[in-house]
């Protein structure tokens, strides 16, 4: 197994159409039941009755909500005693066991060398981990099954590799427009703007303390242990939460693809085979927002009005598992002060594979989200999403 330095070059990006931002759904609820219950237990649904016409794996996309933000002021709503590291920690190990996917994309991970690594192994399931950078505890991991799969290669990426760029002058123009987007913003700041900037950030006027955000990702390339031994590239990330700066986000999420070229162009190249890429995470976006079509820049054609010649330009164009089948899921962050869809399972429509089920979610009426999360039916304040992927040789 191999491990990759993060490459100092960057592709450039296509531009991108401007397209309105959605406005945050606020859903008011009852209050929750302050009795334990059964962790709630998804299942996956079937998109088609059709056979199965070759291998099959599942990958799981899910923000377990990192026990170091866990305050009962920020989740007034939530029973005291769900919230504590011994209850929470039973309870996402048996959402997670239950499950039964072969590949989970976990975000929000602590305690993971003193609890996650673990248990998990001994269920089988190996993982590779990528904590944040700064003072952060949390970080991103990929879990997979000894029996499903075998890693032959990984990397992590680090955002803050933004900044370096900046520094260096190795951003490309793409990805350099939203850092000068970051520095006009900023000088608006400068002019007397009541936007609220916490005081953590640092100084928001200078552009490299603007996108150093701390935000990590990793990425992983499997050989699934069937009768053709495809390769699976699986990358895990968690984007930037704030709304008010969407122009880091965006960045970000610019940068991510130019780190999947490189990784799925290097993987083609060393292994002399063609790969799979599917892409999870908690990318605190809505369907529709900038970040949102930045990643499924590959099907604008259709919905924006993007010409063939720009798409050749993408250089990861990707689809949404849940929205190219049944559509995005109506929230997957349920809170009282904000419900809404941030998590998502992205795959390369041009590979070999197909979704053929999703995990079901819940719905705003179910008694089992009443109240907000977390509860006793749901140990994190996201729920976990699920695809269930079909290989089939010359798809």
């Amino acid at each position: 197994m191999l491990k990759l330095k993060a490459s100092p070059f960057l592709f450039p990006l296509p531009a991108l159409p401007r397209l309105p931002i959605p406005t945050f759904t606020r859903t008011v609820f009852c209050r929750m039941s302050a009795t334990p219950a059964t962790p709630h237990h998804p299942k996956f649904v079937s998109l088609d009755e059709n056979e199965p016409q070759g291998t099959r794996f599942r990958v799981v996309s899910y923000n377990i909500l990192a026990q170091v933000y866990v305050k009962s002021a920020s989740f007034p709503h939530s029973p005291s005693a769900c919230l504590r590291w011994k209850a929470r920690s039973k309870a996402v190990l048996a959402v997670l066991k239950n499950l039964g996917a072969d590949f989970l994309c976990l975000q929000e991970v602590d305690e993971y060398e003193s609890f996650y690594k673990g248990n998990m192994e001994s269920n089988g399931i190996s993982s590779i981990y990528i904590q944040r950078t700064g003072q952060k505890r949390d970080g991103c991991g990929i879990f997979y099954k000894h029996d499903s799969a075998e890693m032959i290669l990984q990397d992590t990426i680090d955002y803050n590799d933004l900044v370096n760029s900046i520094q260096d002058g190795a951003l490309s123009d793409n990805v350099r427009s939203d850092a000068q987007a970051s520095e006009n913003k900023d000088a608006k700041l400068k002019d007397g703007s009541t936007q609220k900037v916490p005081q953590d950030r640092g100084d928001p006027n200078d552009p490299c303390v603007r996108l150093k955000r701390d935000c990590v990702g990793i990425m992983a390339a499997f050989k699934l242990k069937d009768s053709h031994n495809h390769i699976v590239i699986v990358a895990n990330t968690h984007i930037y939460w704030d709304p008010e700066w969407e122009d880091v986000k965006l960045a970000q999420a610019k940068y991510l693809l130019l780190r999947l070229a490189q990784f799925k162009a290097l993987v083609s190249e060393r292994f002399k085979c063609a790969s799979s890429l599917i892409v999870a995470g908690d990318f605190n976006s809505t369907p529709g927002d900038k970040v949102y079509e930045c990643l499924v820049s590959g099907n604008l054609l259709s919905s924006s009005g993007t010409t063939a010649e720009q798409l050749e330009d993408a250089p990861i164009p990707l689809r949404s598992a849940y929205g190219s089948t049944r559509g995005e899921p109506k929230f997957t962050n349920c809170t009282p002060d904000f419900t809404d869809t941030l998590d998502y399972i992205f795959f390369s429509p041009s590979d070999s594979i197909k979704p053929v089920s999703l995990l079901e979610l819940p719905g705003l009426d179910s008694s089992d989200v009443s109240g907000g999360l977390p509860n006793f039916s749901h140990p994190s304040d996201h729920l976990p999403i699920g695809v269930e992927f079909e290989y089939v040789c010359g798809l």
